[in-house]
């Protein structure tokens, strides 16, 4: 456990030589490699004081371990134009170490901590490697979004911390508290991060501005830092959420429904899949909600899933945005003309957004409809509309992108790189 971190740790020297990255990259595989083997021989217990794994965190960091090789990997064209590539490397191994140290924590506090802090190495990466100079006002609503929300979960941890004196994940028992405003504070910061509608006005900005690989750490391993969040609270805020819990779930579902709608008159590609990743963690949201065991580990498996599928759309959308310079649909039009090679990628990363067979979307899917339906039969509606406009929304992407006549202004036909199809595969 700490030698993972002390990995990372002396891996930031690295960062600062001259042909450093492909060092990080392969070296970032390794350790990946390395803690998949390892999950035979950990003692899943409390490694420390401080840190322990169980199987929630360790799915997550092996996904945000994945996310940031493919980030670094996707971002060829810092170093191409030699853009302060040991920054940005530095940036990706300290957003990686806060990451890991989020998921493993054992206490409340050191969560919280590290929570905030991967905003940081975030922010920067928006700031700094951005395309348009609104990047500003983007990282400003990031920040002030997150922050904003997850003051009152400092102070409900404090008040937590007052009557429990210890903070400890695995001994918190609350009994039938019914504090509301406890709750609230408690639950609020997640609800943000993950994000759910009406507060989820930070995600498409964000990610309309932030250059490829800060999309793919957000859409990827960000917003399930929400969803870990909830997972981990609602494990002693159960009676509690007995009570207020129909709330978020009908605000989540009929955003969910309102966002899909929203999906369809994008425009610029990186909105487009920034908004079906809000309405996705709408139903992540609602399967939570029910607080019973299919929604709990079905928000997992999605939570998984649309970290590697929206992921490898970022990817795409940016494939296809260092050919033509613009993410406009109106522009990026008959890429099957352009890249052949390049539309089953688009087919199947589109084909899993929509929850298609065979993907892990669908298996998260139809969990969550189980438990939403369990829970109240007249969600059903509600889980019609949102799944036929996803595949709704997600066909508009994939026939505007891929048919058409193509662009009389475009002139450069590049497939693609041998880079990017391994990127894609991964």
């Amino acid at each position: 456990m700490l030698s993972y971190i002390f990995y990372m740790v002396f891996l930031i020297p690295l960062c600062f030589l001259n042909k450093g990255w492909w060092l990080i990259q392969n070296l970032l595989f390794f350790i990946s490699l390395l803690y998949m083997i390892n999950i035979n021989f950990f003692s899943w217990s409390n490694l420390s004081y401080m840190f322990g794994y169980d199987y929630l965190s360790y799915g997550l960091i092996m996904l945000s371990f994945w996310i940031c090789i493919l980030m670094i990997m996707a971002s060829y064209s810092v170093i191409r134009y030699k853009f302060y590539n040991n920054l940005f490397l530095f940036m990706i191994i300290m957003l990686l170490l806060m990451l890991y140290c989020t998921f493993c924590s054992l206490s409340m506090l050191s969560f919280y901590f590290f929570f905030e802090g991967s905003l940081i190495p975030t922010l920067f990466l928006i700031f700094g490697w951005g395309y348009q100079p609104e990047r500003l006002q983007a990282g400003i609503y990031l920040l002030f979004y997150t922050m904003f929300a997850s003051l009152p979960l400092l102070l409900g941890i404090m008040y937590l911390y007052n009557n429990l004196n210890y903070l400890n994940f695995s001994l918190m028992y609350l009994g039938n508290f019914t504090n509301f405003y406890l709750y609230m504070s408690m639950i609020l910061a997640f609800l943000v991060k993950m994000p759910m509608y009406l507060v989820h006005l930070w995600l498409p900005k964000a990610h309309v501005e932030a250059p490829v690989s800060g999309s793919m750490i957000l859409a990827g391993v960000l917003l399930k830092l929400g969803g870990y969040g909830l997972l981990r609270v609602f494990e002693y805020m159960t009676s509690v959420g007995m009570i207020f819990n129909m709330f978020w779930l009908s605000i989540s579902l009929v955003g969910g429904f309102l966002v899909s709608l929203m999906c369809l008159r994008q425009v610029d590609m990186k909105a487009l899949i920034a908004y079906s990743s809000v309405a996705h963690m709408g139903l992540a949201v609602g399967g939570l909600m029910t607080l019973n065991t299919w929604g709990f580990y079905m928000t997992f498996v999605l939570m998984i899933a649309h970290g590697l599928c929206s992921s490898g759309l970022f990817c795409l959308a940016n494939i296809s945005y260092e050919r033509l310079g613009s993410r406009s649909l109106l522009i990026n039009k008959g890429l099957l003309n352009l890249m052949p090679s390049m539309a089953l990628w688009w087919f199947l990363l589109s084909s899993c957004n929509m929850a298609a067979p065979p993907s892990l979307n669908l298996l998260g899917e139809i969990g969550l409809f189980n438990s939403m339906v369990g829970w109240m039969w007249m969600v059903m509606l509600f889980l019609m509309m949102i799944s036929f406009f996803s595949a709704a929304y997600t066909l508009y992407l994939y026939s505007y992108s891929q048919h058409g006549t193509y662009y009389s202004g475009m002139y450069s036909s590049v497939s693609g790189y041998c880079r990017e199809y391994l990127l894609l595969m991964l």
